[in-house]
């Protein structure tokens, strides 16, 4: 007998600490879900009120029942939003500039980020300090330089020993893609070093081997550097792609000729009272300002269709996204 009443006493204790674990445990899950949600409602909640407001006839916004669901559901809103944007000609030529100054600036700051990991120069970590300090001085700091050395380009005085004047390159968009090229454009600093960190947790005994094989220092790094960081360069370029997408900066500084869709944004409101009040001067009302309301309302629209494309570049990248952040957690 009792050879089965010590089981049973150990059956008793360790049922008892089953259960504090099993509640430790519910409670934390509890904790955690209530976390990750109220993270997740702080980050949706802006973009879902613009969302509903977008919707909106201009009555709701003065009606004190309506909150989130509109009475009058209208797409009015993005009919005058799309007209004030122009908005299908903007989005085209917005895409077209920015990928391929989002290709020139991976390429660019790949190139340097896996010299910095893998060779040794002259006064190699003064030209990396230089790196931080484009992650760390805003672009406004040289705002002043940057318009001189653009305004009034020239390489070594040839341009003017040719032409007699330097080149404005302020009103092209070649300036702009300048910039990417070298290694000097928007976050360019930021993506150096996070390709660096990623090249430097690569195990040398790759580049050997490729080396042993008969692969120069090109080929080794076309062949098994830029496969092998595919996830982290598509991370940096989906970056590069929103950051430049969404600027305003170099937009106003280069891309006054053209029609970007984060300076139409950014200029939005003044057009719409522009066009309100065109739209109001037959009824008298050419003193009239457009209500500020209505104003934020379209606002929030126009902010939601410069991001639609964004949203949508980010739901066909996320797979390779993802698995850059779990790569970069391990190798760094």
């Amino acid at each position: 007998m009792s050879s089965f009443e010590k089981p049973s006493e150990d059956r008793i204790l360790s049922s008892g600490y089953h259960l504090k674990k099993s509640m430790a445990g519910g409670f934390y899950k509890f904790c955690r879900a209530v976390l990750i949600f109220g993270l997740c409602f702080l980050i949706l909640q802006p973009i879902l009120d613009k969302l509903s407001v977008s919707f909106m006839a201009e009555r709701d916004l003065f009606d004190g029942t309506v909150i989130s669901v509109p009475r009058n559901f209208t797409t009015e809103n993005y009919r005058v939003v799309g007209m004030l944007l122009d908005f299908w000609p903007s989005l085209f030529q917005t895409l077209g500039i920015v990928l391929v100054s989002a290709v020139l600036q991976i390429t660019a700051c790949t190139l340097a980020a896996y010299g910095f990991a893998r060779y040794k120069f002259p006064l190699k970590n003064f030209w990396f300090m230089c790196v931080m300090l484009i992650i760390i001085v805003p672009p406004q700091v040289i705002m002043a330089s940057i318009y001189l050395n653009f305004r009034f380009f020239d390489v070594f005085g040839i341009f003017r020993l040719i032409t007699g004047q330097p080149i404005n390159m302020l009103s092209s968009f070649a300036g702009y893609w300048l910039l990417s090229a070298t290694g000097m454009g928007l976050k360019s600093g930021l993506y150096i070093f996070i390709l660096r960190q990623y090249f430097r947790g690569v195990p040398k005994d790759l580049e050997e081997a490729a080396y042993i094989d008969g692969c120069g220092r090109l080929r080794t790094f076309g062949q098994i550097m830029l496969p092998d960081a595919a996830p982290m360069l598509v991370s940096c370029f989906l970056f590069s792609f929103v950051w430049q997408w969404t600027d305003s900066f170099y937009a106003t500084l280069f891309l006054q000729n053209y029609s970007m869709l984060s300076s139409g944004l950014n200029n939005i409101a003044q057009t719409f009272a522009v066009w309100w009040n065109a739209m109001h001067v037959a009824g008298g009302g050419a003193g009239l300002q457009a209500p500020m309301a209505h104003t934020q309302m379209v606002i929030a629209t126009g902010m939601l269709m410069v991001l639609a494309p964004l949203i949508l570049l980010y739901l066909f990248a996320q797979k390779a996204f993802v698995e850059s952040l779990a790569q970069t957690g391990i190798k760094m």
